[in-house]
């Protein structure tokens, strides 16, 4: 004999007698305003939706645990990886970055990479891409970056114009764009594809020494991509590629894994690096810099509701824990507080104290309170200023990473130049480590977008960035770019 079914209620919980019809004035008259039962089911079904984020909108996410597998304490001093075996429970959201939250999986564009650490230290999030490298330097570039590859305020849609008239005036682009066009552009899932931090960031060991470190995923299922064709097909038989293939593999015990490996430079060494360390379009070469295992990936529960634990999940950079830290990368310094800042708008100030977003090894314990959707009432001793004389929470004076010396006048400044800094010679260096098929993909690939552009100085300008990376890389994209354009 099957189990009853629970009653069901109101949010209030008050039991439901009717959820098939209306209250209305007599047989076939019109609906009262009494009626607090459809009130409440219409007034929630208009509200079931926040708004989107503004980048990185349509996205999948699954729970997971990072194991440490060699030994790094002799660089940080971070808990969570102190010890060989280690298990910290994770969650991970990959995304899209340009389209919107019904957008196609399988679009040409860079996929997010963010990762939550549940540490025992409070929440460590990583934030990257699936490339190592990012289109610009500068934060303050950034919304007019996001506006020229988003939908155009008059048709409504993704202008070639807007994209590359960016890029014709942004050359730092031309290493990205030499990634995001060629064979690695288009993930054939979010399991076959790299994860990177992207940005520099800071380690700091018990000694205090500090380092500066490149995070590097290693899918552990092999790189695969779609071509262009395949990859237009994918989009309108099944836009939902990418989280399908996700959550089924998960659901059928095939867990993905990534290798994490990091390049360590010690801090003493980035003043006079031959490359600006610090800029977020440039690589370190694993020839300066090897790659060093640390531990691995491993993702084996899905989430149980998208909304609640994907679409409310909120990662922000300066979340971080003893041992690690910020370094002096520009965009990760602007990230620093915009990411914080959009899940406040988002998810409202209390975000932090939502499932997903909450500490889960530790407890979070500060002197915040109050604002929408609350939650830490505390009770009725338990002050909201510090210090007290109450017994609440107090500071350490241990700070997370170590501190770094600055000189100079405040005021408007470049990125430092490096000896060999400039905006294409590792674009270049990544043209000539194609194979000639690769070559001929990426031209092709380049040429389908630029010769849809109205303005013969914007394609000049993008041809120019391309010959300054290499002189071959711009005279294929010339000749592919006339040819489409007198066919």
């Amino acid at each position: 004999m099957s189990k009853s079914k629970p009653t069901l209620t109101t949010e209030a919980g008050a039991p439901v007698a009717d959820n098939q019809n209306s209250t209305s004035a007599g047989i076939g008259g019109p609906l009262l305003l009494q009626d607090q039962h459809l009130l409440e089911k219409l007034a929630r079904f208009n509200r079931e939706r926040i708004p989107e984020r503004v980048v990185h909108a349509r996205g999948s996410g699954a729970y997971g645990y990072f194991e440490v597998t060699d030994d790094v304490t002799g660089y940080t001093r971070a808990h969570f990886l102190g010890e060989v075996g280690r298990r910290t429970e994770t969650f991970i959201r990959f995304s899209t970055v340009a389209d919107n939250l019904g957008g196609p999986d399988a679009a040409r564009d860079p996929r997010g990479f963010a990762l939550k650490f549940y540490t025992e230290e409070g929440n460590y999030d990583l934030v990257g891409n699936n490339t190592p490298v990012f289109f610009i330097k500068d934060p303050l570039k950034f919304p007019d970056f996001i506006h020229s590859q988003k939908r155009d305020p008059f048709t409504g849609k993704q202008e070639p114009d807007n994209v590359w008239d960016f890029w014709a005036h942004s050359p730092e682009a031309t290493h990205q764009v030499t990634w995001l066009m060629g064979d690695r552009g288009i993930p054939a899932s979010y399991r076959h594809m790299n994860g990177y931090g992207s940005h520099t960031y800071q380690w700091t060991n018990a000694e205090g020494e500090i380092f500066y470190v490149k995070y590097h995923f290693k899918t552990n299922q092999g790189i695969r991509c779609l071509s262009g064709e395949q990859a237009a097909e994918l989009c309108g038989t099944d836009p939902n590629s990418h989280q399908t293939d996700l959550l089924q593999s998960i659901e059928r015990g095939v867990f993905p894994s990534w290798t994490l490996y990091v390049q360590i430079m010690p801090a003493g060494e980035a003043a006079d690096y031959r490359f600006n360390p610090f800029d977020l379009t440039k690589v370190w070469p694993h020839k300066d810099y090897p790659l060093q295992r640390v531990g691995r990936l491993v993702l084996d529960r899905n989430p149980d509701n998208v909304f609640a634990e994907v679409e409310q999940s909120a990662f922000s950079p300066n979340n971080f824990v003893p041992g690690i830290g910020p370094s002096p990368d520009k965009m990760l310094q602007g990230r620093l507080f915009a990411y914080a800042d959009a899940h406040r708008y988002r998810l409202g100030v209390n975000h932090t104290q939502l499932p997903v977003n909450a500490p889960k090894a530790t407890t979070a314990a500060n002197y915040g309170r109050d604002g929408l959707m609350a939650t830490n009432a505390y009770g009725r001793h338990a002050k909201n200023y510090e210090p007290n004389s109450y017994g609440g929470p107090v500071e350490t004076g241990l700070p997370l990473s170590a501190p770094r010396p600055v000189t100079g006048y405040w005021g408007t400044h470049e990125a430092p130049q490096h000896a060999k800094d400039d905006d294409f010679f590792q674009a270049g260096e990544l043209f000539r480590l194609m194979s000639e098929e690769e070559k001929g993909r990426l031209v092709a690939n380049i040429a389908g977008g630029l010769s849809q552009v109205t303005r013969e100085d914007v394609i000049e300008k993008n041809i120019t960035h391309f010959s300054a990376a290499d002189p071959d890389y711009g005279r294929r994209v010339e000749a592919a770019v006339r040819e489409l354009q007198e066919g």
